[in-house]
């Protein structure tokens, strides 16, 4: 296999650790989170790697990252926007500061990497963008008002990025996977009682990161999981008034 550059940001979470372990090692990846340090140790056994500790809420800091890295390299063929953070309480609950903290992570961190990634890309003629939103940019639930606008605006995002970028050859592809078990609930959820709730939907992360890798340099709109959800989503669109029922006083598990 001939060697991949993949961009990771949120590497220090659970599913991309499982990505990275599934990963061929002849990929060079380049890592992106808060901490160098802690990437470092994380994967200390990792070869081919560059590990980048940086604030992804700010934007010109991407951009020097972004266009130092393309200099050094010349080409970058993936990104896997995968940073993002949950925190599920009622509306009224949050402060503007809360607010813009969760946009700026969530959606514009990765509006970032894949505008400034995607326009290099389009210029080589190849490439691909895959975004890790969630099934919750497809169907809203309460107590998660601000999680589902950030990535109810990712996957709008994403969906006119495609159409943009298709006839440069670069893919743009959506996965929307339900809840994870992974450290990503210690802060969304800190009661533990959503995700055991929703115990027989709950992914594991090395399933969803074998079907982020299953799609890698392949043209897939989108990849929404499990297939339970997947099916609700399709209800959803169908049976708004039923659906909102539903979410509202049958499946309101937060």
């Amino acid at each position: 296999m001939a060697e991949r550059i993949i961009l990771i940001t949120g590497a220090s979470g659970g599913l991309a650790e499982e990505i990275v372990k599934q990963l061929p090692e002849e990929d060079f990846l380049l890592l992106v989170g808060r901490s160098k340090e802690k990437l470092e140790k994380l994967y200390a056994d990792r070869p081919n790697k560059r590990c980048i500790g940086m604030d992804i809420k700010d934007v010109k800091a991407i951009e020097k990252t972004v266009d130092l890295l393309w200099a050094d390299f010349g080409h970058i063929d993936i990104l896997i926007n995968n940073a993002g953070f949950g925190d599920f309480k009622t509306f009224d609950h949050f402060t503007s500061q809360q607010i813009e903290e969760m946009f700026e992570v969530n959606t514009l961190a990765s509006i970032h990497f894949a505008r400034l990634l995607g326009k290099k890309m389009a210029s080589l003629g190849r490439g691909h963008i895959v975004n890790i939103i969630s099934i919750a940019g497809l169907i809203a639930s309460s107590k998660s008002t601000i999680y589902s606008a950030t990535k109810f605006a990712m996957i709008g995002f994403s969906n006119a990025l495609r159409l943009e970028l298709a006839d440069q050859n670069v893919y743009v592809t959506s996965i929307n996977p339900g809840p994870i078990a992974t450290k990503f609930f210690d802060q969304a959820d800190p009661s533990g009682q959503y995700l055991k709730s929703v115990g027989k939907l709950t992914l594991k992360p090395e399933k969803v990161a074998a079907r982020v890798i299953a799609i890698l340099g392949k043209n897939k709109r989108e990849v929404n999981l499990p297939f339970t959800l997947a099916l609700t989503h399709k209800f959803y669109t169908l049976f708004p008034r039923i659906s909102d029922f539903l979410a509202r006083k049958v499946f309101n598990y937060k």
